[in-house]
């Protein structure tokens, strides 16, 4: 026997996934009618206006063509290349901030000051963790984290189980709960062309029910443990686990330039919520007032900059100029080299370079799609389906449709980047906004994203804290059905307003 054929079969990547997806699209394009339907001023397309056209069938040419197509903006399709770059800039900004040690350490100090309070670091450590999962997409960065904790929650008379759900549901919940996580929301919300900020009093209703219950759930869990040890799922491998874990009590405090690149890292995404809130719609004129007040003046206003946008205003070019500006901010107060600067910075770039190239690749479907004028036509046949289904039902099936498409795409970029464009317009003929459905595509991707056999990160966790797959699913599949009743009810609630 070979050994290709002792691996046996193994799951495509999301790329390969997704370039299949553009090849079997273009093969619909000769047969599916081109249609196409009127659209309103803010480009959403009108209900009952969709006719037939001329069909324009995609070639092998087409194919190939697709993702660069997707990444320039051609075919009626608007380009990947700011959220591209705009993901790149944030991989530096993260590759800078990582070089400090700063967050490493930050957490690292919160528990040594804990000690003898372990379990108050659950209510601590999961809402900092869900904070990292809902502003910056936290994942594998968690990796360093579980040597870390697992220790000490062993050492203290928990187990690993307990370690490892602060960090994996902790940071996983924050980003089922995205606000502004640039790999989830930001993609979503660019496919479906509305704002970043669009839907975020909903996500952030979600961030803190979910959070509240994930503290619960764990919390809930240690101190059964604490009362009667044989209760762990892990029971059997404590005396292993004591051996294998060996608590460290090295490691310092966070230095002076280190509480410094934190207040940077955390007034930066508090720059960026508060720039993409439409202010003036809501009749705050303070930020337009003061960006008016600031480029009028005389020799100061030229020098500022005549062409600055206030805050409000921001998209995806001005977020991305944030975290440039901020990446050589926290350069500068850590007195970092040019040279380590640099180094750190593109190591990042490289870090998110496949997430950037994943988003041209599945905007391509939508390239091949609008090429082939098919588009209109698949929204017309769910414009169809779906004439009289209620806004709640229509939800509903959003959410569903997302589970099993999570597990097929875990890329939760590349899944918001090859769904979003017709799942945004279908729920127009069910009055569900856009927003609402990203919202459902965050919340089944991140029930995926804790309990998938596909998932880096959830494998990864698994193995540092020496806790088999079926364990884990033991002792999370309660939580698991709660979070998905919850959310789904969220989004019922969410069509009444």
């Amino acid at each position: 026997m070979t050994e290709e054929k002792k691996r046996g079969f193994k799951i495509p990547s999301s790329y390969t996934v997704l370039f299949i997806i553009i090849a079997i699209m273009a093969v619909l394009t000769w047969f599916i009618p081109a249609g196409a339907y009127e659209t309103a001023k803010g480009g959403g397309v009108i209900s009952g206006t969709y006719q037939t056209v001329k069909s324009n069938p995609q070639g092998f040419f087409d194919i190939l063509m697709a993702p660069v197509r997707g990444m320039l903006g051609v075919e009626g399709t608007d380009g990947a290349i700011q959220v591209s770059f705009f993901i790149l800039m944030v991989g530096g900004f993260l590759g800078v901030v990582n070089k400090t040690g700063a967050l490493d350490t930050g957490i690292a100090s919160v528990v040594r000051k804990n000690k003898g309070r372990e379990k108050m670091l659950i209510a601590i450590l999961i809402p900092l963790f869900a904070l990292g999962g809902s502003t910056y997409g936290m994942g594998e960065e968690t990796m360093a984290f579980y040597p870390l904790l697992v220790p000490v929650m062993i050492a203290v008379g928990f187990d690993s189980i307990v370690a490892v759900a602060i960090i994996l549901i902790g940071s996983q919940i924050g980003c089922l709960a995205s606000t502004v996580n640039p790999f989830a929301t930001g993609v979503a919300s660019d496919a479906a062309g509305i704002s970043l900020a669009d839907g975020m009093v909903w996500r952030i209703i979600q961030w803190f029910i979910l959070v509240g219950m994930s503290v619960w759930f764990v919390y809930n869990y240690a101190s059964k443990i604490e009362k009667d040890p044989s209760k762990s799922l892990v029971a059997d491998k404590a005396q292993e686990h004591k051996e294998f874990f060996q608590l460290q009590n090295s490691g310092e405090d966070l230095s002076k330039r280190q509480r410094h690149v934190l207040a940077i890292f955390t007034i930066t995404f508090l720059i960026m919520i508060i720039s993409l809130i439409p202010w003036e719609k809501f009749g705050i004129k303070l930020f337009a007032n003061l960006n008016n007040a600031l480029t009028g003046l005389p020799g100061f206003g030229t020098a500022f900059g005549k062409t600055a946008v206030a805050l409000g205003d921001w998209y995806f070019p001005e977020i991305t100029m944030l975290f440039i500006m901020m990446s050589i901010l926290v350069a500068f107060a850590y007195k970092m080299s040019e040279e380590d600067f640099l180094s750190s910075f593109l190591a990042g770039c490289a870090d998110l370079l496949g997430v950037a190239i994943i988003c041209a690749i599945a905007r391509g479907i939508q390239v091949i799609m609008n090429g082939g004028m098919i588009t209109a036509t698949i929204l017309h046949w769910g414009e169809t389906g779906l004439s009289g289904l209620s806004s709640q039902i229509f939800i509903i099936l959003a959410y569903i449709f997302y589970l099993p498409m999570s597990f097929l795409i875990p890329s939760t970029s590349g899944l918001a980047g090859a769904t979003m464009g017709i799942m945004a317009p279908l729920g127009q003929f069910s009055n569900v906004p856009a927003h609402l459905v990203i919202t459902a595509f965050q919340s089944a991707s991140g029930i995926l994203n804790m309990i998938s056999p596909t998932s880096a990160i959830v494998m990864g966790a698994l193995a540092l804290g020496r806790i088999e797959l079926g364990t884990w699913w033991k002792f999370i599949g309660k939580f698991i059905v709660m979070v998905m009743l919850v959310s789904v009810l969220l989004l019922v609630v969410a069509t009444f307003f």
